[in-house]
């Protein structure tokens, strides 16, 4: 399996879900199930159906994070530079067609989240940023087609 880079943020999140998941959904629904048990005939009980199927899909979730914690790699903040886009940096984009700038920071895939403009270092964008410096031009195949971004700015 392939690393998992977190930041000491990223780490302490996910390790707070394990824990929640496991402290206190885990027994939630198992505390569903007994009660959907005891309510007689499983086999026409479809509160006991549906909380079997969240169970297992809490256990799915619950493995999964074991193994992102697992193979977890923490990210030295302190060794990250501004010389060109890498990983944990903010960088100031501008779209050469339209002319709009945007800010993104590049994170790793579970920290990603575009309403704080937090960017997964795996999308197409993130990775044509890549090893570019200020100045340079970016063309990125998105969704809608080629894109030209220039990099005005880079910073942590």
């Amino acid at each position: 399996m392939a690393y998992s880079y977190l930041t000491e943020e990223g780490l302490r999140k996910l390790k707070e879900e394990l824990n929640n998941l496991e402290s206190v959904e885990r027994p939630s629904i198992s505390r569903q199930i007994a009660e959907a048990r005891d309510k007689g005939d499983l086999s026409e009980n479809a509160e006991y159906d549906a909380a079997k199927e969240a169970q297992g899909l809490l256990e799915m979730k619950i493995s999964k994070l074991k193994d992102i914690l697992a193979n977890a790699r923490i990210i030295d903040e302190s060794k990250i530079d501004i010389n060109q886009v890498q990983m944990l940096n903010k960088v100031l984009l501008k779209n050469l067609k339209t002319g709009t700038t945007m800010t993104y920071t590049l994170v790793p895939e579970t920290e990603a989240n575009l309403k704080e403009g937090k960017l997964s270092i795996n999308t197409p964008i993130a990775k044509g940023l890549l090893g570019k410096k200020v100045g340079d031009i970016a063309k990125i195949t998105v969704p809608t087609g080629m894109v030209e971004f220039q990099v005005m700015e880079i910073s942590l």
